[in-house]
């Protein structure tokens, strides 16, 4: 068991101890993403750490997308909900890159780009990507990634 599943079942036990609906609801769905991707393949097999965040980021990334979504359709009272849950499960990911950071970032990878000899171009896009993405780990949104890197690589 990984120290997210463990600090949601510690922070689950307090919930219910303070009768906070709210978070025992959040905790819940997480707990039950993290054990659905458990049982996910073939054989159940126990999740690293960096693969709980994972799930936790991309259980809130759905919710910031479905609060942009009721938002356009005017439904306020979903997506304040919605958006509520996201800022809730923002506690258990480490703390976001700034735009500066994620930008030194794409410029270090440009920079390596360019000491191997290669001017960079679009087709260099997707490993570019890909190596800052490892760089971030996880506290960068893709979309801004790619936008930097894309403009990065058309000055």
């Amino acid at each position: 068991m990984g120290s997210t599943q463990q600090q949601l079942k510690t922070d689950l036990a307090e919930a219910l101890r303070a009768k906070d609906e709210f978070a025992k609801s959040n905790i819940r769905m997480l707990m039950a993403a993290i054990t659905t991707e458990q049982v996910a393949g073939a054989s159940p097999r126990e999740l690293s750490d960096d693969e709980e965040l994972e799930v936790v980021a991309r259980e809130q990334r759905k919710r910031k997308d479905s609060a942009a979504t009721y938002a356009d359709a005017g439904r306020r009272d979903l997506a304040e909900k919605e958006a509520a849950e996201a800022e809730y499960m923002a506690r258990y990911l480490p703390a976001p890159l700034t735009g500066d950071e994620v930008e030194t970032l794409v410029a270090e990878e440009v920079a390596e780009l360019r000491a191997q000899g290669e001017t960079p171009s679009m087709k260099h896009m997707g490993p570019l990507v890909k190596a800052v993405n490892a760089r971030a780990a996880g506290r960068a949104e893709g979309k801004v990634v790619a936008a930097l890197v894309r403009s990065a690589l058309n000055p």
